[in-house]
């Protein structure tokens, strides 16, 4: 089994609080992606607008994820050994899964796949965040 990531926030304000810190990350990437994209002044400040930073924010966050890339059996193993509900997605019928279990939260999500473990593991990041993090950072919920 292999571990790729660096955020797996023991809680939800610990999550909050590694979200909040990559706010000035996010407008300095949006920042350095519009100047190479030759934005001017106004075309600047038509375009990137609060919600090109916060989504820019999600994507740095989401990517830092902590993740889990093992076999199936590996997989069932550590299912075996957690009371994580598991929402997975993709055909059991593959030989690899990636996964990511907050500590703070009682599900975990899964994903299956063949043989692009990059691809898997996006994926599995893009639909983590959706799936654990989203409440949790924009209403406070504590999950």
């Amino acid at each position: 089994m292999e571990r790729q990531g660096v955020v797996a926030p023991e809680t939800a304000q610990a999550a909050r609080e590694r979200y909040e810190n990559l706010t000035t990350a996010a407008q300095g990437v949006v920042r350095d992606v519009s100047r190479a994209m030759a934005f001017d002044t106004t075309e600047y400040d038509d375009r990137v607008t609060p919600d090109v930073i916060e989504s820019a924010q999600e994507a740095i966050f989401a990517s830092l994820l902590e993740v889990h890339i093992g076999s199936q059996s590996e997989f069932e193993s550590w299912q075996e050994s957690t009371d994580f509900e598991i929402e997975e997605i993709g055909s059991e019928h593959v030989d690899n899964v990636v996964w990511h279990a907050p500590p703070f939260a009682d599900t975990a999500v899964a994903a299956t796949f063949q043989d692009e473990t990059e691809a898997a593991v996006d994926t599995l990041r893009r639909q983590a965040f959706g799936r654990l993090y989203v409440d949790t950072l924009r209403n406070g919920d504590s999950r």
